[in-house]
């Protein structure tokens, strides 16, 4: 289930009331008339299946409400009710595969900003991924795919390309545009400065490692990057976060990326060539299939009409 709170002006109060209450996928309606104080207005809560979520928020007209008061959404939790029981039985589909469309672009729009904690943590993922390639350690490796935020505004892409926001798009894209050019600047300097105290020697990466699938790019990549975008983006949509952490340890974004910069520092350039080819295979793979995905959910349950297009602001 998940909780809807509403907060309106008097005169759209009566119009979502009719709204919340006719669909059989709500329950547990509270009105509280003039709860609100800023905004001024009247509070409304309300419990939703999950599949019906999308069908209410376009009948109150959620958008037009965001601009004179607030709508916000979050999960329920335990819910020990029989009326939640039956609006989940009533309402139409299943709530796995119910894809809210304006929590996941809330979501995905929080996680694609360039920030300093975004770049820290992509930094940090980078360098770890470098010490991977010259301990030859899968687990570190591991470490830094877990560690690596870019799953976020691969996400917001994939989002903003099927529902038509630009704004999304440019907004992740900048992200990873930028993120990734600095994390791996931070490495090349973190690499010299290893070699520069002798933790790392001055040769050439051996051509067969515990490692090497980082750069060796092949069918398997594509094939790897494409599963680990599908899975990403139905972890998103039904809401089972715990899915995504098998998303980051199964894709060589971060770790090519890396490697790219070892191999740039111990002028091994085919090998750096090659894992640029790596992290770009992996990141076109997830966005093309978590868009994909993203686009037969919504066929699948028939929300293609409502789907949102406004800008994000």
């Amino acid at each position: 289930m998940l909780h809807l709170r509403v907060i309106c002006p008097a005169e759209h109060t009566e119009r979502v009331l009719a709204a919340v209450r006719s669909h059989p996928g709500a329950a547990h309606v509270v009105l509280v008339r003039g709860g609100a104080l800023e905004p001024a207005g009247d509070l409304i809560e309300v419990d939703l299946a999950r599949e019906a979520a999308d069908e209410v928020l376009a009948a109150i007209r959620a958008s037009e409400l965001a601009q004179v008061g607030a709508v916000t959404i979050t999960d329920a939790g335990t819910t020990l009710s029989e009326r939640a029981e039956q609006a989940e039985e009533s309402a139409p589909g299943d709530g796995d595969d119910a894809v809210v469309w304006d929590e996941l672009i809330a979501r995905t729009g929080e996680e694609c900003r360039l920030s300093g904690t975004f770049l820290a943590f992509l930094s940090i993922a980078c360098v770890l991924a470098a010490v991977g390639v010259v301990t030859d350690s899968p687990v570190t490796i591991v470490g830094a795919m877990v560690v690596g935020p870019e799953f976020g505004p691969l996400a917001a892409i994939a989002v903003g390309l099927v529902s038509r926001r630009w704004l999304l798009v440019r907004r992740a894209s900048l992200a990873l545009a930028v993120g990734f050019p600095v994390a791996m600047l931070i490495t090349a300097v973190a690499a010299f400065g290893g070699e520069w105290i002798g933790l790392i020697d001055r040769v050439a990466l051996p051509a067969v490692s515990e490692v090497s699938f980082i750069y060796q790019v092949g069918w398997s990549s594509l094939v790897v990057s494409l599963l680990a975008g599908a899975a990403g983006m139905l972890s998103l949509t039904s809401a089972k976060s715990a899915a995504l952490v098998g998303v980051f340890i199964s894709v060589t974004t971060v770790p090519a990326a890396g490697y790219a910069v070892v191999a740039a520092t111990l002028g091994d350039w085919a090998q750096c060539a090659s894992s640029i080819a790596q992290l770009a295979v992996n990141l076109a793979g997830i966005v093309v299939a978590a868009s994909a995905v993203l686009l037969l959910r919504a066929r699948r349950v028939g929300v293609g009409d409502q789907m949102p297009t406004r800008e994000m602001l």
